[in-house]
């Protein structure tokens, strides 16, 4: 199979926004994407990001905060987008992601605010005390698929092809490490390589960390805040998340993103709902 290409894969097609009319774009958001029949926080994150890509004039989100009201389905969907300032570095805007509800209301799922910048135009100049994560090579490390207890029911899956750190799968053979970490490798399924929009997914896309923690279920975003902080390199990415405190049935989750070359390309804080189980 040949590999895909950025703009050219399932991830662009399913994400992909039309414009119907200016701030009004149409998206058909697609059952490829859920986890445990609820549509990923990253890929809708992403839905949103294109549609605000197209609004503004700079291409790439660089600052992106969202706040999850309800969950969001497979099927048609609204995306409206509202331009807050421009500028000739940075422009800012704002969006939010409505569906049509069983009883015909229109419910808003999903409002972002977000700043974007022209990525390649950056400072070069990096000092940096944060290093990339220690993880073992892929073909040491579980594929999420080949789970003998995946988490769920999970299309999502199928279109990843994470391979996690060993140390950070004990939930998958009932042994969970009681530490709030995962990592792993992270790729496309078909192979496509990363860019801005697909990092919103990567940073929400691994297994949580409440499953090492010992809770199993679905664990539902609340607020999330990434921020895209330089053009990926080609070839696969290293992804590390943190929990470090639960408290109140809420966790938070840090993570962050490195590409071939060693830089941090991608960080991101999100709020949580802690399993139950």
């Amino acid at each position: 199979m040949a590999q895909a290409t950025i703009g050219d894969s399932e991830f662009d097609r399913a994400t992909a926004v039309t414009l119907r009319e200016p701030g009004v774009h149409d998206a058909q958001l697609s059952p490829g994407w859920t986890i445990m029949g609820v549509l990923n926080g990253g890929y809708l994150l992403a839905v949103i990001g294109r549609a605000l890509g197209e609004a503004l004039p700079q291409p790439h989100p660089f600052a992106i905060s969202a706040q999850y009201l309800s969950p969001s389905m497979p099927g048609p969907a609204e995306v409206r987008t509202e331009t807050i300032r421009t500028g000739r570095r940075l422009s800012t805007g704002q969006a939010s992601l409505f569906q049509t509800a069983e009883d015909g209301s229109r419910v808003e799922r999903i409002r972002v605010l977000a700043s974007y910048v022209d990525l390649g135009r950056l400072s070069d100049d990096v000092r940096t005390t944060a290093k990339p994560p220690v993880i073992p090579p892929p073909e040491h490390c579980l594929s999420v698929t080949d789970s003998p207890r995946p988490p769920g029911a999970s299309a999502l899956l199928e279109r990843l092809g994470a391979r996690l750190d060993p140390a950070t799968t004990g939930w998958t053979v009932g042994a969970p490490s009681g530490r709030g970490e995962m990592r792993g490798w992270f790729t496309l399924a078909d192979g496509r390589d990363a860019d801005p929009y697909s990092l919103l997914l990567t940073v929400d896309a691994l297994p949580p960390t409440s499953f090492e923690i010992g809770l199993q279920g679905w664990t539902p975003t609340i607020e999330l805040t990434a921020h895209v902080r330089c053009l990926p390199a080609p070839g696969p990415l290293r992804v590390s998340l943190v929990t470090r405190n639960l408290a109140g049935g809420f966790l938070e989750e840090d993570a962050e993103v490195w590409d071939s070359a060693d830089r941090l390309v991608a960080q991101s804080r999100q709020l949580a709902r802690a399993p139950r189980g």
